[in-house]
């Protein structure tokens, strides 16, 4: 059994499952706190739509660092991890560096669907407010992107760190 492949399509399953679960909870959240008011006022379906998309970012994050991951492991093209002790270790690595996608991904999407239900009820009430909503759960997205980037360079450079250890 190739240990390094399987450590690393843990890790990218990881970043991708953590971030669409959480994301679609949060979606989820924000859709069904807008219902009703978009019940009684369909005009503000445009700006209640903003809100319930933005938690759903955090699962694309997630599958760009899974589809990264995978190229850069042999899936999808490049070298497969061989089945040795330094294949063990490189999978390892792409494990960590999924995990701050998975997890600062599940996180800022919940939360920020937490921020966006509040929108949702300043929105309902003051509708000429919806920027200020969108605006505050905008901020929470700076986490999933600060999430986003780490794993970004830790996994595009992790193939290159072990050709410098080996070599």
């Amino acid at each position: 059994m190739n240990w390094g492949m399987l450590l690393a399509l843990f890790g990218a399953g990881l970043a991708v499952t953590m971030n669409c679960f959480a994301s679609s909870k949060g979606v989820g959240m924000v859709a069904e706190a807008a219902s009703p008011v978009i019940a009684e006022d369909s005009s503000k379906f445009g700006k209640l739509l903003v809100l319930m998309l933005l938690p759903g970012s955090q699962g694309l994050y997630g599958l760009v660092i899974s589809i990264i991951t995978l190229t850069q492991i042999g899936i999808l093209s490049g070298d497969p991890i061989p089945s040795t002790s330094a294949g063990v270790v490189r999978g390892a690595l792409f494990l960590i560096a999924c995990l701050p996608m998975a997890f600062g991904g599940l996180a800022s999407a919940l939360l920020q669907a937490r921020v966006a239900l509040t929108g949702v009820q300043l929105i309902s009430k003051r509708p000429q407010d919806s920027g200020k909503a969108v605006t505050s759960a905008s901020l929470v997205e700076l986490y999933a992107l600060l999430s986003l980037v780490t794993s970004l360079l830790m996994v595009v450079s992790i193939n290159g760190t072990m050709s410098k250890l080996a070599g």
